[in-house]
């Protein structure tokens, strides 16, 4: 059973606050306030309690500064590609952000664990379910990996929606949806049956998030 009472106090990360990520912070807070100024809507649920899944649509490069900057009470946890990580300055700073590698080529079992390692200690893990900024449409194309992943911690995911490109001084709105709770198909085991029925509900999800914005804002 996922045990994540709002009320409850949060618990300690298991791993120290960074200078890096600490200094990350304050970047993207010029970022999402200043150059590419975000208005962000459903933040009352960041209330919820790691460990957990925070998910996004993929539009560009900055959307790691824009998921996790309104996350104050724990370091997020990004899966990113390894190709990001080609020279040793680069993947210094991804390890002191707490990025996990991923070989998006291959199995990546090593990644894989320490996914479920970050979950199992308390701690908020970031995924962009796309996988890649290029796609035809809405979550067109869903990685199985956020399904697997979710299912095998047993954790809450917290979906996030874009509704554009992040563009120097254009804003954009980022709505932060309701805690989809998993427990229903947990307890049916890990079989591809089950995570594609998750994999259709973190779809159907961001579908439902984009239709219910549209209406709210006829005039964006």
């Amino acid at each position: 059973m996922m045990q994540n009472d709002p009320s409850a106090p949060l618990p300690a990360e298991k791993k120290e606050r960074t200078p890096v990520y600490t200094f990350a912070r304050g970047v993207a807070a010029v970022v999402v306030h200043v150059l590419f100024p975000v208005r962000y809507h459903g933040l009352e649920h960041f209330a919820l309690r790691a460990p957990y899944i925070l998910m996004c649509n993929h539009q560009s490069l900055l959307d790691p500064f824009a998921v996790a900057y309104p996350c104050k009470d724990y370091e997020v946890r990004f899966l990113g590609k390894k190709e990001i990580c080609k020279t040793k300055l680069v993947a210094w700073f991804a390890d002191k952000l707490h990025m996990i590698q991923v070989d998006r080529h291959n199995t990546d079992l090593n990644a894989m664990r320490q996914c479920v390692k970050a979950l199992r200690n308390n701690q908020v893990l970031g995924i962009f379910p796309e996988g890649t900024r290029h796609h035809d449409d809405l979550m067109s194309t869903i990685e199985t990996g956020t399904a697997v992943l979710a299912l095998r911690a047993n954790v809450p995911l917290l979906p996030m929606y874009m509704d554009r490109k992040m563009r120097l001084f254009r804003p954009v709105n980022i709505y932060v949806g309701q805690p989809m709770d998993i427990s229903d198909l947990c307890t049916q085991g890990m079989d591809a049956q089950v995570v594609d029925a998750l994999t259709g509900r973190i779809r159907d999800t961001y579908l439902t998030m984009r239709t219910e914005t549209q209406k709210a804002l006829p005039g964006k």
